[in-house]
């Protein structure tokens, strides 16, 4: 029986029905575990058709001389399908971004003039606002973390948040290298709340209200931390992005 998948067969010479049948269950796995660090309003029957999507390009576009067996291939695929169908639905208002340039730039300048980390009361009078408008403000930068590198070139005010991307070329790898390496120095300088934050929520992929019950804290505030968390990587890497 067809799929109609166009091509019967990947690259690699396997049937495309063959791989997408057989793993139709991975894209409904990593579809409820993504859900749970989405919004809300995201529902788990877009990501999985989505997800499906995915599954077919990379049976389409698989070869095992890439490097990686399918089901590793095949799940990076997915989950960036997924994502890029969350960004669709979560368009962050340009407010938020003209927010979270403010936000790293007082904490650039409170930092630099005192040689410390920046706290939130000291930042919030920076920027002139009360402490509570500066809880909302990192909440909502925190809660933009799906769009995406091509959205956000889209748009000069978004645009700003990137960081500089080198042309393709011999020296591209070196400056990413570079990049990374001083995105790993600034998180591990970070204050030890808002590491352990970054790092449950990355690494260990908690969503916030699983981090806020490790912390004994709200999913509110776990949401404040992350925030403020990368918000203040961002100004350290002032150099690395535009207009900070």
């Amino acid at each position: 029986m067809s799929l109609g998948y166009g091509a019967p067969f990947t690259p690699a010479g396997m049937p495309v029905e063959e791989l997408v049948l057989k793993h139709a269950e991975l894209v409904k796995r990593i579809a409820y575990h993504v859900v749970g660090r989405l919004p809300a309003h995201i529902e788990v029957e877009d990501l999985i058709q989505a997800g499906m999507i995915g599954l077919l390009n990379a049976a389409q576009n698989y070869s095992p001389h890439k490097g990686a067996n399918f089901e590793t291939y095949a799940g990076i695929r997915i989950r960036g399908a997924m994502l890029d169908e969350a960004r669709k639905a979560n368009w962050t208002p340009r407010s938020t971004f003209r927010n979270a340039k403010q936000v790293a730039q007082a904490i650039r300048a409170i930092e630099g003039r005192t040689g410390r980390e920046a706290r939130a009361p000291e930042i919030a009078e920076e920027l002139g606002v009360s402490l509570e408008e500066y809880h909302e403000m990192v909440e909502s930068a925190a809660s933009s973390r799906l769009l995406s590198y091509e959205q956000l070139a889209e748009d000069p005010e978004r645009a700003s948040l990137l960081p500089e991307t080198p042309e393709a070329g011999p020296e591209s790898a070196i400056e990413e290298g570079e990049f990374r390496a001083a995105l790993a120095q600034a998180i591990a300088s970070l204050p030890e709340r808002e590491r352990l934050v970054l790092s449950l929520y990355y690494d260990d992929e908690l969503n916030l209200r699983e981090i806020g019950q490790v912390l004994e804290v709200t999913e509110s505030r776990v949401c404040q931390i992350h925030g403020q968390a990368v918000l203040r990587v961002r100004a350290r890497l002032a150099d690395w992005f535009k207009d900070v």
